[in-house]
C-alpha cells in the first residue's frame, strides 16, 4: 500500500508518496511524469517517512544541505536503479553530465561504452527528486537541460546549492 502526503516547498507544491520501507516519490506538481509509479489506490496519511522528508526539506530549502537521511525505495528497472545510486553520489552544491555518468556506469558495468542518452532516460525517470538529485546533471556543455520540473526549477535549486551556474543556459 502506499501512501502520499504534500509538501509546500517555494517552489510550488509537492506530492510525496511512500510504502512502508521508504520514500517511492517526490514530484512537483504538474511536472512531466507525475505520479508515474503511484500506486491507483493509495492513501493519504501522515507516516515517519513522510516526517523525515519534511524535515529533509525544510532544510534544503533553508539553504542548508540537509544531514539525516530519508529511507527510500526505489522501484525501477536495474538500470534506472543503477543510474538513481549514481545519482545519490554527487555532492551538495556540485554537478556532473550524462556523459560522465554514463562513463561511470559503464566502468562499474566492464563496458566498454554506455550511452549518454540512455543514462539521460533514467534520470529523466527519477521518482524521487530533489534528494535523489537528478537536478545536479547538466548537459555535455555545461548547459542547463533536462529537469522533468522544469528548468526553472532545476536552475533554482542548483542556486540556492549555491552550485555554479554562471555557464548555464
Amino acid at each position: 500500500m502506499q501512501y502520499t502526503n504534500r509538501y509546500q516547498s517555494p517552489l510550488g507544491g509537492i506530492l510525496l508518496a511512500a510504502d512502508k520501507s521508504g520514500l517511492t516519490g517526490l514530484w512537483f506538481e504538474g511536472q512531466k511524469y507525475f505520479a508515474l509509479r503511484l500506486d491507483e489506490e493509495h492513501e493519504e496519511k501522515d507516516t515517519p517517512v513522510f516526517d523525515a522528508a519534511k524535515r529533509w526539506l525544510d532544510q534544503y530549502f533553508s539553504g542548508r544541505e540537509p544531514e539525516a537521511a530519508v529511507p527510500l525505495h526505489l522501484t525501477g528497472t536495474p538500470f534506472q536503479n543503477g543510474v538513481w545510486e549514481l545519482l545519490r553520489t554527487i555532492p551538495y552544491g556540485q554537478t556532473t553530465t550524462y556523459g560522465s555518468l554514463a562513463k561511470r556506469l559503464a566502468g562499474e558495468r566492464g563496458l566498454p561504452h554506455m550511452s549518454p542518452q540512455a543514462v539521460g532516460g533514467a534520470v529523466g525517470h527519477n521518482p524521487v527528486s530533489i534528494l535523489v538529485p537528478c537536478h545536479r546533471v547538466l548537459g555535455a556543455n555545461g548547459s542547463l537541460t533536462g529537469y522533468a520540473g522544469g528548468l526553472d526549477k532545476k536552475k533554482a535549486l542548483l542556486s540556492l546549492e549555491g552550485a555554479r551556474t554562471g555557464r548555464l543556459r
